[in-house]
């Protein structure tokens, strides 16, 4: 039974509606607009079974009501109910993953999404990177100072980009638009049981060099959860990179403050025309989400196009 089935005759306006208490609650706590359900009890009375449907079924929340956890998820109980008992256990939230669960759900209900998405050739990266690396001296252990991943230089054309499309290095707000002068660039990072951003701070100034040598201490402390406030709070923009995994595009969600955030899928080999004939490249799709209260289309365009410009011509990013 579907939620249509249920709201398919609303009460007129004005006239009672009939409903138990304890669907009267349910609906209440879950932000359920009773009066947009059809009873199927007594009279057409609306009973705890009629909410209990529309609620598995996915429903608009009540007209008028202020956004609230509970219009956007099921109870608990009610969830619990569609699973037979014993055919799962439960796993208690930390504050990590109900601070994400918060951020995201904010993010999703109040920032007007839009994404834009690129196909990037990165074989002028992959071998710049081999020579950089190639370079790294070598520390007392014999390991090389440092091995920047393709990853760091994503960074750095993302910074860059902001710094030559500056409209798009910004950040909303209720009064005014903050036009912030330095790309600081976050990094998704995974650790055991969340995800959290670390910050690469003034990221257009670093070489890559730099940039890799910060996000490796900053991964490191953030898995051993000994990031201060100030190393994974703010920033202008995001990189999440799920290229390792085998992903081949997707679309995040923003972070507030942030205006945007750039997606990474894998670099694979696909048949693509040079110069009239086919040719082999490795391509890297990238999805770039973005705050389409502080960025329009054409102007996100424009950031994506200049990332994209970066990333296929890296020795730019050297001068």
């Amino acid at each position: 039974m579907n939620v249509a089935a249920h709201a398919s005759n609303p009460a007129p306006e004005g006239a009672r509606i009939l409903a138990s208490p304890l669907a009267r609650r349910l609906a209440k706590e879950s932000g359920l607009d009773v009066s947009a359900l059809t009873g199927s009890g007594p009279h057409g009375r609306i009973i705890e079974r009629d909410v209990k449907a529309a609620l598995a079924g996915g429903r608009p929340a009540a007209a008028g009501a202020a956004p609230s956890e509970a219009s956007v998820a099921m109870p608990d109980a009610v969830v619990r109910q569609l699973f037979a008992p014993g055919s799962f256990i439960e796993v208690q939230h930390d504050s990590m993953r109900k601070a994400i669960a918060r951020r995201m759900t904010d993010s999703v209900r109040t920032i007007p999404h839009f994404a834009l998405q690129s196909d990037c050739d990165v074989d002028a990266l992959l071998h710049l990177r081999e020579d950089y690396n190639s370079a790294a001296p070598l520390r007392a252990d014999g390991e090389p100072e440092w091995k920047v991943s393709v990853n760091d230089i994503i960074v750095k054309a993302m910074a860059l980009a902001l710094q030559r499309v500056p409209d798009a290095n910004v950040t909303f707000t209720q009064s005014a638009m903050l036009k912030h002068k330095a790309s600081d660039v976050g990094v998704a990072v995974s650790i055991p049981g969340g995800l959290v951003t670390p910050i690469i701070r003034n990221a257009e100034t670093k070489s890559f060099r730099e940039i890799a040598i910060e996000m490796k201490d900053l991964a490191r402390r953030a898995r051993e959860r000994k990031l201060k406030p100030n190393e994974y709070e703010g920033g202008t923009t995001a990189v999440s990179n799920l290229g390792m995994f085998g992903v081949k595009n997707f679309s995040a969600v923003i972070n507030p403050p942030h205006a945007t955030i750039l997606a990474v899928g894998a670099g694979e080999k696909r048949i693509v025309a040079r110069n009239g004939a086919p040719a082999v490249a490795t391509i890297m799709s990238v999805t770039l989400s973005v705050d389409h209260r502080a960025v329009d289309g054409a102007l996100g365009a424009a950031l994506l196009a200049e990332f994209k410009r970066l990333i296929e011509h890296p020795g730019a990013m050297l001068a």
